[in-house]
């Protein structure tokens, strides 16, 4: 993701797994933070204080109540027609966010990933720069093009198909692509292996990007 002004980048906690590193440090400094419910959890290892914490409280302990309980708060019942996740990303968007990083979309429950998978290629679709992150696993919207020039070479990703892929050239991995159809369902684009700058183009249909970065836990 490049640099863009703190006032508009933001960092979104949400419940999922969380592995503090290095990388990810990197990645969500100096931006805004929202927490949604229990996501505020990972507030303290990665060395953050959220402005907003959203949510129903469902899943949020007295402790982390009683912790974090000078961080502003909207509170939500728990029937409603949104995720906790999802307003925090309204939430941000209404503060004017150009760049969101989702933190803990994977990990837990699947029906909850796939969604934060699908607000990716959302706000990609609004023009909205966005990823997530748990630390040890990336995931990134693909409609047209997307470029990685800071990960080592050995790195492995996949392109996961939500739809037929029509034209998909991958380049600076293993086992390059060049305009390829891929039908959706098909395994062929998943454990590549960066050699380089990798770049990777589709000419029509929606897919995500997922990264296993090296691992450089915090100390």
């Amino acid at each position: 993701m490049s640099a863009m002004n703190k006032e508009h980048s933001f960092t979104i906690l949400l419940g999922g797994d969380v592995t503090p590193t290095k990388r990810l440090a990197t990645q969500i400094a100096d931006t805004r933070v929202i927490a949604a419910d229990s996501g505020i959890a990972h507030a303290a290892a990665l060395g953050l204080l959220p402005e907003l914490w959203v949510g129903d409280f469902d899943s949020t302990s007295d402790t982390l109540a009683a912790t974090y309980a000078a961080v502003p708060r909207e509170v939500y019942p728990e029937a409603k027609d949104a995720t906790d996740g999802a307003i925090a990303i309204e939430a941000a968007l209404a503060r004017g966010a150009k760049q969101i990083t989702l933190v803990g979309a994977m990990g837990g429950r699947f029906d909850h990933a796939l969604a934060h998978g699908m607000q990716l290629i959302d706000l990609q679709s609004r023009g909205i720069k966005a990823f997530a992150s748990s630390g040890h696993e990336e995931v990134y919207p693909l409609l047209h093009e997307a470029e990685f020039d800071d990960i080592p070479a050995g790195t492995r990703l996949s392109v996961l198909g939500l739809s037929d892929l029509t034209g998909l050239s991958i380049n600076g991995v293993r086992w390059p692509l060049n305009k390829r159809d891929v039908p959706l369902g098909s395994t062929l684009t998943l454990s590549n292996e960066s050699t380089g700058l990798v770049s990777i183009m589709l000419e029509e249909g929606t897919a995500l990007i997922v990264v296993y970065p090296p691992a450089d836990h915090l100390a």
